[in-house]
């Protein structure tokens, strides 16, 4: 399978990313310090899905950073990314998991303990625990969180973990703190005018954080 690094986990939004292309912003993100992309986009279909993630697959060749297609598991295969992460109300993880086969990565939303009880560690690879907050970004959020329900389901569902919903680098060390092994962001990176600039205090925090919490 693909190694990953959930540290900084940039999750594109097409609306944030007018002023910098996806491809730019993704870029540049990378030279920041992202460690893993997800593209997200529920306005261009699958057609223009496989447009843009062919045009991101091109330009993170080489980079070492792992391209992850939200909930289309038709444009996951025909871009050739390295993994595809689902919802509760989208394919099942073992659907994805039969279709994309042991080497590409398998992410899953949980957001209650019912679910987190749920996950099949041999199915799926890392969980996307939120909403932490209330976002903007996804406005079909389910009930935010919090920090505390972050490390609740964390401990239940016993993988790999990135927490997600209206994280900024000011939140880094709570996420940290609470067990996940990384943290999704939207509009800290996508939209702001230097992409790079945003991702590097963000890498560099996650670094200074993570190196508080090693034994």
């Amino acid at each position: 399978m693909t190694s990953f690094d959930l540290s900084l986990y940039l999750v594109l939004d097409p609306d944030l990313c007018r002023t910098h292309s996806m491809v730019e912003t993704t870029m540049a993100a990378i030279a920041g310090g992202a460690t893993i992309v997800q593209l997200r986009d529920k306005k261009v279909g699958t057609e223009g899905l496989i447009r843009i993630g062919r045009e991101l697959m091109d330009a993170m060749a080489g980079s070492g950073v792992p391209l992850i297609v939200n909930d289309d598991i038709d444009a996951a295969i025909a871009i050739g990314a390295d993994g595809l992460h689902v919802g509760q109300d989208d394919i099942s993880a073992q659907t994805a998991r039969e279709r994309l086969g042991r080497d590409k990565i398998i992410g899953l939303s949980i957001e209650n303990e019912e679910v987190a009880r749920k996950v099949d560690p041999s199915i799926v690879d890392y969980v996307g625990v939120g909403p932490i907050f209330a976002t903007a970004t996804k406005p079909d959020h389910k009930p935010a969180i919090g920090f505390d329900g972050l490390a609740h389901l964390i401990k239940i569902a016993k993988r790999p973990s990135v927490a997600i919903g209206g994280l900024k680098q000011d939140h880094v060390d709570r996420v940290f703190a609470a067990g996940a092994n990384g943290l999704a962001v939207v509009s800290a990176i996508c939209g702001h005018p230097d992409p790079e600039a945003a991702a590097h205090k963000i890498a560099t925090e996650i670094m200074a954080t993570k190196s508080a919490f090693a034994p």
